[in-house]
């Protein structure tokens, strides 16, 4: 007999997806499956025209700002994201950040922290060196794989 989700549980994943800028989330319970994806809310919000026009025009220069993306990914000293999240660069708002450009770090010290699933995950150093460059911006959602930081 397959089991019908109920409206609380839905719900509880759409909170847990608002709160943790995940783009979208998937549980499974015996025989059920529930996926909860942030597009489904975007239609909503793109349904209000001066929202729409708010929208589109980070998304037209997000790809300016991510063309570097495609070298540093493949850069031996990259920092990559183990997980999707929200990254921050300091331990509390107002905090100095952990890590800046120009900085000497060791092994294991934390660069970020990454929130997934009301769950805090530092982000450590996997090498000592330079950091020359921080490509995030605190409180940026970020992507699995997706680099953070050079340290050279």
């Amino acid at each position: 007999m397959t089991r019908t989700p109920d409206n609380k549980t839905i719900r509880e994943l759409a909170k847990i997806l608002n709160d943790s800028n995940l783009s979208e989330i998937e549980i499974e319970m015996d025989d059920v499956r529930i996926r909860v994806a942030r597009e489904i809310s975007a239609v909503t919000v793109s349904a209000a025209a001066p929202q729409t026009t708010t929208l589109v025009a980070p998304a037209a220069a997000a790809p300016s700002l991510a063309e570097p993306a495609p070298a540093a990914a493949n850069n031996p000293d990259a920092v990559k994201s183990p997980m999707v999240g929200t990254v921050y660069l300091a331990s509390e708002p107002g905090a100095k950040n952990f890590a800046n450009v120009g900085d000497s770090v060791k092994v294991g010290d934390t660069l970020f922290i990454v929130e997934a699933m009301k769950t805090m995950n530092p982000i450590t150093a996997p090498k000592a060196g330079k950091v020359t460059s921080v490509l995030v911006d605190n409180g940026q959602p970020i992507e699995f794989d997706e680099v953070l930081a050079i340290i050279e």
